[in-house]
């Protein structure tokens, strides 16, 4: 789909003598146009999906961040489907790089999945977590919190501190403080998140990993010991995880 092609997606530009101010279409709208768009997919494979997304962000380029994010509100609550939501925000930056805590955490409610809580933590927390708008104590608070799908979201988050072709620059410290806090759970799907989490800081500073380990060796679970240590040794990125 070409971008000519879904450029009503966005807002028009009336360029008449009288106005000269752009004219927003209604959010809601916007978004069931995508919606539309999405459906009518004739194949919806990852490739022709992340296309659709890419060019719907692209089509929102020149769109103030607050019309964005009513944009993206409205494929979060009216079409119950966060993956479109936060697919958006990921996209569209300016609007990313406008939001506190509480909008991040907004588009974070009715995690229910191991694919909700990642696509959540990498698109949306995690980013925003490395650029400063979430802070350490919002982190840990998930952490800590009863719902397992929240725990998971704090250590995929720390995923974004250490991927460098996201901007990562390798964060021992907020690392593994979100390690720590985690270090007795037997969730699988947070032992699964606390292996994924060691094994990115592992390409920053393997020695910080091997004394977590040594560390927390009689507490760890036994699959993720494996699976990090391999990392330590080999260095293949889907070892862990």
């Amino acid at each position: 789909m070409r971008s000519e092609d879904i450029s009503h997606w966005g807002y028009d530009v009336e360029r008449g003598t009288d106005k000269q101010h752009r004219e927003l279409s209604d959010p809601k709208t916007v978004a069931a146009k995508y919606i539309a768009a999405y459906r009518a997919l004739p194949l919806k494979r990852t490739r022709q999906i992340w296309a659709l997304r890419r060019e719907f962000a692209r089509s929102l380029e020149d769109a103030p961040p607050e019309f964005v994010l009513e944009v993206a509100r409205a494929l979060f609550y009216d079409y119950d489907n966060p993956g479109h939501a936060s697919s958006l925000l990921m996209f569209h930056q300016e609007t990313l790089g406008t939001l506190g805590e509480d909008e991040i955490e907004e588009f974070g409610g009715g995690i229910n999945s191991r694919s909700a809580a990642d696509a959540f933590a990498r698109r949306l927390s995690g980013p925003a977590w490395l650029k400063g708008q979430i802070s350490d104590a919002q982190i840990h608070r998930w952490a800590r919190s009863d719902d397992r799908w929240w725990r998971r979201a704090a250590l995929v988050s720390t995923v974004a501190l250490n991927v460098r072709s996201q901007g990562g620059y390798g964060d021992v410290r907020r690392t593994l403080e979100v390690c720590r806090l985690l270090v007795d759970d037997r969730d699988d799907v947070v032992v699964n998140a606390l292996s994924w989490a060691l094994c990115e800081l592992v390409v920053h500073d393997p020695d910080a990993v091997r004394a977590f380990l040594h560390e927390y060796e009689d507490t760890l679970a036994a699959r993720l010991k494996r699976e990090v240590r391999n990392k330590l040794t080999t260095g293949l990125e889907n070892k862990c995880g």
